[in-house]
C-alpha cells in the first residue's frame, strides 16, 4: 500500500474536520496515475493556478514511516522508439536493424550514465549523490533469421538537479539525431528514432524555512528531516509556492510487493497527525 493509508486516515477525519469550527480550509485532493507519468497532479496544479490558491501547506500522504521528508530526486521516464528495414538475415546489408540502433542507444546511454557521476554536486544529501539513470527494458524482433525492423527502449532518469536531465537529453538526443539516425537513412530513407515522453516529474528541493515541515514538527515533536530515493508529486506543488512536505503512514519497503501491508501502530500517528492538524486549526 502506498497512500492508501493516508487516503483512509484522512476519509475517516472529513466528517470529524467538517463538524469542528476551524478557521483554515482543508481540502483532500485525490490525483490519478501517480506510479507512471503523474499525469493528473499537474491538471490539479492548474487549477489551482486559476483559483490563485498559493499559500497554503501541501501534505503528501506517500509511506515515510510519519518521517518528515524533505527532499528527493526528480523522476524522467521515456520510451525511445526505432523504426528500421525488415529482412532475412543472409542479406543484413539490405535491411535496417532496429535492433541493433536501439543497443548503440542503450550503449549511450550507458556512456552517459558515467558522466552523470562526474557531474555530481559537492553538497548533495542524496544516496547516491549522483544523479541516476536505468534502463528498464528492450523490446523488439520476432526471431532468429529476421532483420529486425522495430524496437523500442524504456529507460529512466532520476537528477539531483534539473541540468542533469538537459544535459542527458540533449547529448542523447544529438547521439540519435547526428550519428544513428543518419546511418539508418542512407540504406532505408524512411527509418526513424522516437523519444517518448512518459513523464517527466520535477524533483523536491530541500528549503531551510518550510511551513509545512515545520507544521508536522511541532504536531509530532520530531525535528529530524530525511531524503529518499523514490519520486511523488511535491516538487509540483513546490513550484507553484505551495509550502510542502512528504509525510504518511507505512514504509517503501513494503510496497510493490506481495501482501503489502502498513503496521497499525502507522495508522494510529496518522490519526494522532490528522487530529493534531484539526486542534491546530481550531480558534482559541
Amino acid at each position: 500500500m502506498r497512500y492508501e493509508g493516508f487516503i483512509a486516515c484522512a476519509l475517516a477525519y472529513a466528517p470529524i474536520y467538517s463538524k469542528s469550527d476551524l478557521d483554515r480550509d482543508i481540502h483532500f485532493s485525490f490525483t490519478f496515475d501517480e506510479e507512471t507519468a503523474c499525469q493528473g497532479a499537474p491538471i490539479l496544479i492548474e487549477e489551482l493556478k486559476k483559483r490563485d490558491i498559493k499559500n497554503g501547506i501541501c501534505i503528501i500522504g506517500e509511506p515515510t514511516n510519519m518521517k518528515i521528508i524533505d527532499a528527493h530526486k526528480g523522476c524522467y521516464e521515456y520510451t525511445t522508439y526505432f523504426k528500421g528495414l525488415a529482412g532475412h538475415s543472409s542479406a543484413p546489408h539490405k535491411g535496417v536493424s532496429a535492433v541493433e540502433y536501439a543497443s548503440r542507444y542503450v550503449n549511450k546511454l550507458i556512456e552517459l550514465r558515467e558522466k552523470l557521476k562526474e557531474r555530481t554536486p559537492k553538497d548533495s544529501i542524496f544516496d547516491p549523490p549522483h544523479s541516476t539513470l536505468s534502463i528498464g527494458g528492450i523490446f523488439g524482433g520476432i526471431a532468429h533469421n529476421v532483420i529486425a525492423d522495430k524496437c523500442h527502449v524504456n529507460w529512466e532518469t532520476r537528477p539531483v538537479v534539473k541540468e542533469d536531465a538537459v544535459f542527458l537529453n540533449q547529448e542523447l538526443d544529438k547521439y540519435a539525431n547526428e550519428v544513428l539516425l543518419p546511418e539508418m537513412k542512407k540504406i532505408f530513407p524512411n527509418a526513424s528514432i522516437e523519444k517518448d515522453i512518459i513523464g517527466e516529474i520535477v524533483g523536491f528541493d530541500r528549503e531551510e524555512k518550510s511551513d509545512a515541515c515545520e507544521l508536522i514538527s511541532n504536531l509530532t515533536g520530531d525535528n529530524s528531516r530525511q531524503v529518499v530515493s523514490f519520486g511523488t508529486e511535491a516538487g509540483l506543488f513546490q513550484e507553484i509556492g505551495i509550502s510542502t512536505v512528504v509525510c504518511g503512514p507505512g514504509s517503501i519497503e513494503q510496497a510493490h510487493k506481495i501482501d503489502e501491508f502498513i503496521v497499525l501502530d502507522e495508522l494510529k500517528k496518522c490519526l494522532d497527525l490528522l487530529d493534531g492538524i484539526k486542534n491546530n486549526s481550531i480558534p482559541n
